[in-house]
This record gives structure tokens, C-alpha cells and sequence, in this order.
């Protein structure tokens, strides 16, 4: 008998006994099983390369650098990042970014979300983010969009400046020249370089929250609004319609000006934080995912922020701040002399407290 015989009937190499054909298609086998893996290695990289095209796709950019120019604050001077063995290192720097909630109407779902007129947009939620150095706390500075203002002179996407208006209300400034208008004005209001922009309009926070799984949040009192949000005080766990409804009410707390519904957005800020922290998003890929394309998908930021590479670092950056080291304020401020439902920045606090920023 010949080696190759008896390798056959040990059936190490498939001969020709009894059941030799069997043991012939071993190899058949093995080849249709790697390819059938290689298939799908290659369609899994088509697709992580087709999700990463879509949500890179989803961000709108505005050159806001570019617009502005030279005329702004200057740039806060900050520590170069650690090196190590990261060859890109994440940035650990001081921070600022201007985050506005547009209420504009445009889209079939952004007018089902807000109702009413669906021309023209405004900035009716305005705040300040600044990470402080070791981006492990921070500070958010919420600023009434019934905050009456100088507004600067500002470029327009049509062409030409804006004009410079005196004592109109700080949420016009989106209104007359988008999101350019709006960093300039807060600029011109603070003295703070914002370092980014970042806005989401209706239907991207509603989606966000959902895609988180929902948010839980405590409120102090009842609340009856014409935002048709109608809740017990108590703590409700809401999804992303609930949400907006409570980030939107303003009429059914307090005075029903914009300040009370200022501190129900300060607590929906400090609410998405713990539940980011609690559905461990970097150990469940599918819910990433969800949670990646609801964000971007409503989302519109500076060009230093329009990629999804440009916002994963900065979201990596962000890993280790939590809820607890979050400081939420709003602009301090007093009734204008001239209108008893607007308000002006009250001085000296809101000038200390921008300065403490800067």
C-alpha cells in the first residue's frame, strides 16, 4: 500500500476508499467557506465604508472663519496636547463653542415638531460651552433670546453687510444673517472667541433622544403648556417629542418668560449627559450608529467641525466630563428700562462672568 493509500484511508488527504468522495470535497469545502468569508469581510467594509459616507455626508458646514475674518475676539492661547505613543494625540485645550436650537420650520418633520408658521428661523435656544483645560469640566451659559442687544453689522450669504442695530432682540441676529450673524453677535456680547459652532434644529434633538433611548428628567413644578406638554412635578423618563415639548415650554412655568424655560433646558443638557453615560454607547456599535446618524442628520457646524472625523475626536475629547462636572448659569441680566418683557445684561456680573471665561 502506498503512502498516499494510507493517507487516504486515515482520510488525512481524502483517497480513494469507502468513503473517499466525502473526504474529496474537504477542500471544496474550506475554499467555499473562506470565500463565503471574504464576501463578507468585503461587504462589511463596504458598508462601514458606505455608514461613514453617510453620516460624514449628513453635517452641514458654514464657513464661519471665513466670513468673519480678522474682525472677532482673539483665540484663547492654550498648552500644546500631551504626545505619546497616539501619533495623533487628542486635544486637551480650553474650549468654546456657541450651541443654538433653531426653530426653524423647514422640512415636513421640523414643522410637524414646532407648529406654526414655517418662514423664517430663530435662535430661541442660545448657550455658551466653554471645556476648560483637561476637558473634564465645564461651564454652559445660557443667554435669553429676550436679551435686548447691539446686534453688529454682519455679512450676507446674498451679499453685502447687515446693518448695525441697536437694543433688538438676541435671537434676531440668526434670523437676519444665519449662523455667520449669530457668532458675531455673541462675540460682539461677550468678548469670547467661540472656537465652534454647533446647531440642531427640531427634528434632530427629537431623534437624538430617541435613538439615547429617551432622557430622565426631574421637574419642580406642574406643567401645563401650549406646547401641549402636560406633566405631574415628578421625575418622567420623556422621548425625543416629550423632550423638545419640555426644552420648548415656557408658558405654563414660572413668570412664563424665557427664563423658566432656560432652566428646563439646563436640566434636558445635564439629562443627556447621564444617559450618554449610562447606555455605554462605545460597547453597543448598533446604538452608536443610531445615535451618530440622528445627530448628524439635524446638525449644522463651523467648518472645523464638519466631518464626522473632526467630531469623533472632539467627542472623544469630551469622554471624561460627566454631568457632575457641568455647571449650568444664564447670563445674568435685568428688565430693560424700555420694555418690561425684554431683558438687558445686568452689570458688572455679566461682564465678570464673561471674563472668567475667556
Amino acid at each position: 500500500m502506498t503512502r498516499h493509500e494510507e493517507q487516504g484511508e486515515d482520510g488525512e488527504l481524502g483517497g480513494h476508499g469507502e468513503h473517499g468522495g466525502r473526504r474529496g470535497r474537504r477542500p471544496v469545502l474550506w475554499k467555499a467557506a473562506g470565500l463565503t468569508l471574504a464576501g463578507a469581510l468585503v461587504l462589511g467594509v463596504a458598508a462601514a465604508g458606505w455608514a461613514y459616507r453617510h453620516l460624514d455626508d449628513n453635517i452641514t458646514g458654514v464657513d464661519i472663519d471665513g466670513a468673519l475674518g480678522d474682525d472677532r475676539p482673539a483665540r484663547a492661547v492654550t498648552a500644546p496636547s500631551a504626545s505619546g505613543a497616539d501619533a495623533t494625540p487628542l486635544p486637551t485645550g480650553a474650549l468654546t463653542l456657541l450651541v443654538l436650537g433653531s426653530d426653524s420650520r423647514s422640512g415636513k418633520e421640523n414643522k410637524a415638531l414646532g407648529g406654526g408658521d414655517s418662514g423664517g428661523a430663530r435662535s430661541d435656544t442660545a448657550m455658551v460651552v466653554h471645556v476648560d483645560a483637561g476637558r473634564r469640566s465645564a461651564t454652559v451659559v445660557s443667554i435669553p433670546r429676550d436679551t435686548l442687544v447691539t446686534r453688529p453689522s454682519c455679512p450676507r450669504t446674498s451679499g453685502g453687510p447687515t446693518s448695525v442695530a441697536h437694543g433688538v432682540m438676541f435671537n434676531t441676529a440668526y434670523e437676519v444673517g444665519g449662523p455667520v450673524c449669530a457668532v458675531k453677535t455673541v462675540e460682539s456680547l461677550t468678548g469670547v472667541r467661540m472656537d465652534h459652532y454647533v446647531e440642531v434644529d427640531f427634528s434632530g434633538f427629537a431623534r437624538i433622544v430617541d435613538a439615547l433611548g429617551g432622557v430622565t428628567v426631574t421637574t419642580d413644578q406642574d406643567i401645563d403648556d401650549d406646547s401641549h406638554l402636560h406633566l405631574a412635578a415628578g421625575t418622567h423618563h420623556l422621548d425625543g417629542t416629550t423632550a423638545l415639548a419640555l426644552a420648548r415650554t415656557r408658558h405654563g412655568i414660572g413668570d412664563g418668560s424665557d427664563l423658566g424655560r432656560i432652566g428646563l433646558q439646563q436640566k434636558l443638557v445635564k439629562a443627556l449627559l447621564d444617559q450618554i453615560a449610562h447606555v455605554g454607547l462605545l460597547t453597543d456599535p448598533a446604538r452608536l450608529y443610531r445615535v451618530a446618524d440622528a445627530l448628524t442628520a439635524g446638525l449644522t457646524t463651523d467648518t472645523g467641525l464638519d466631518s464626522l472625523g473632526e467630531l469623533t475626536k472632539l467627542g472623544r475629547s469630551l469622554e471624561g466630563l460627566t454631568s457632575g462636572a457641568v455647571t449650568t448659569v444664564t447670563m445674568p441680566v435685568v428688565t430693560a428700562p424700555s420694555d418690561p418683557n425684554r431683558v438687558v445684561a445686568k452689570q458688572p456680573q455679566a461682564r465678570q462672568l464673561w471674563q472668567s471665561l475667556r
